[in-house]
């Protein structure tokens, strides 16, 4: 198949960690023909989707782990799967590369389905799940959130569409910071907060599970740095080995069918303690550290599922 990838750019990532780089390392040792091109690159043009993209070859060598060929502007629909790989934040810009991928999906395998990564952002997925998920608030009022803090007590605070962990905030029952972070989010977003009551478990580990079609395939563990709430390995969490709990297996079979019915094939979903606190649809990570603790190959399950697909 002709496999096109929709990242950011590729030199700097690291190739121990980044899953679409492992994705692209796999499609290639199956036979796959890749491409290349970042999201800037893509764009409409009187009745078609095309993007400027180049043959892509990749190798793990550290400093040398690609080469391009020559750019060339081709049409979405003469590919066979686009892969939707660009981090967020999941601002305009990133909507707008879903409503172009729409109009390719009659043709094109786009992974994940663009229509419900636009209408399935990680935080407000899970609203969806209300008796899974830990108290939560969606707001750009502040007086709301002041009410919710009373109610909760310890909170984390964080933008809407972050990610990475930044702009997460943790304030204690006492914490008399939430009116002017309020005012500073606000100042320079026009996007909701979003606050959750504060899991304890964290000191334990953020779990993600990966979802592939539905089903887990495991889970790693992330432990935030000393002195650190957030778990992000963007920001110092460490990545542990970690098995399925029930609970873990009970939340995965209550939300995979959805999944599944989506065309949402790779998902990463956060788990604090007994809950579900994210569903990462837009480029979820963690395939590496999964393969590295658990001996299996989630690339070539990822794969077999799209292979399945594509006929």
């Amino acid at each position: 198949m002709k496999v096109a990838f929709q990242m950011d750019p590729i030199g700097p990532i690291n190739i121990n960690a980044d899953s679409t780089f492992r994705l692209a390392e796999e499609a290639q040792a199956r036979g796959h023909e890749l491409y290349y091109y970042e999201p800037d690159h893509m764009y409409y043009r009187e009745g078609g989707v095309y993007a400027r993209m180049a043959p892509l070859t990749v190798r793990r060598v550290a400093g040398d782990h690609f080469s391009l060929g020559e750019f060339v502007d081709t049409p979405l629909t003469e590919i066979d799967v686009v892969w939707l790989r660009q981090d967020p934040p999941f601002d305009m810009h990133y909507i707008t590369t879903t409503h172009l991928l729409d109009r390719v999906r009659d043709k094109t395998l786009v992974v994940n389905d663009p229509f419900w990564v636009r209408n399935s952002p990680e935080k407000l997925m899970v609203l969806d799940f209300p008796e899974l998920t830990p108290a939560t608030a969606i707001a750009r009022d502040l007086e709301t959130l002041k009410a919710f803090k009373a109610d909760h007590g310890d909170i984390i605070v964080k933008p809407l569409y972050g990610n990475g962990g930044a702009g997460v905030f943790k304030l204690t029952r006492d914490d008399r910071n939430l009116a002017s972070l309020f005012e500073t989010f606000t100042g320079f977003s026009r996007e909701p907060l979003i606050a959750q009551q504060f899991l304890p478990a964290v000191s334990k580990g953020d779990k993600r599970v990966i979802l592939v079609d539905g089903e887990p395939v495991g889970a790693i563990n992330r432990v935030p740095a000393e002195g650190e709430t957030r778990s992000n390995m963007h920001v110092g969490g460490k990545p542990e080995k970690v098995e399925l709990t029930e609970r873990d297996k009970e939340i995965c079979a209550t939300i995979g069918p959805v999944l599944k019915e989506k065309g949402l094939i790779f998902v990463g979903i956060d788990v604090i303690g007994d809950y579900l606190t994210e569903i990462n649809v837009t480029s979820p990570t963690g395939i590496q550290e999964l393969e590295r603790f658990d001996g299996i190959n989630v690339a070539e399950k990822i794969w077999q599922v799209i292979e399945a697909k594509r006929g």
